[in-house]
């Protein structure tokens, strides 16, 4: 019973640090994705200011897709590795500060809260 218990810490521990390492994967590659798109956008697009935005929402789509690769891994390796109250106050730290950053950064690249409705469209 213990070495199953032992086996299934160190296969929740993989499988976190997996998911770090992916959600640090998805930020790099996504944010030198959107400096690309940008800086060709800027090259030749006639509006710089169009292409500069493109390029933030890019980057910031990038940032949220990593960082809920992130918060998994935290969870996980918080419940199913280390779970004692300090490491779950650590996490509910964690992911109240992840959680903000994903609602301001929407707010940053949508204009308005997660749970408002999109606006209206352009009357015909």
């Amino acid at each position: 019973m213990t070495s199953l218990l032992s086996h299934f810490h160190s296969v929740a521990e993989a499988c976190a640090i997996l998911l770090e390492a992916l959600g640090i994967l998805i930020i790099v590659l996504l944010a030198f994705h959107a400096l690309v798109i940008g800086v060709a956008g800027m090259l030749h697009r006639i509006d710089p200011e169009d292409a500069f935005q493109r390029m933030r929402q890019r980057l910031g789509r990038g940032i949220l897709l990593g960082l809920e690769f992130l918060v998994a891994a935290d969870i996980i390796h918080t419940v199913a590795v280390e779970l004692n109250l300090q490491t779950v106050g650590v996490l509910t730290l964690v992911v109240l500060i992840r959680t903000f950053l994903s609602f301001t950064m929407e707010v940053e690249l949508k204009g308005r809260w997660p749970w408002q409705s999109s606006p209206p469209g352009p009357s015909s």
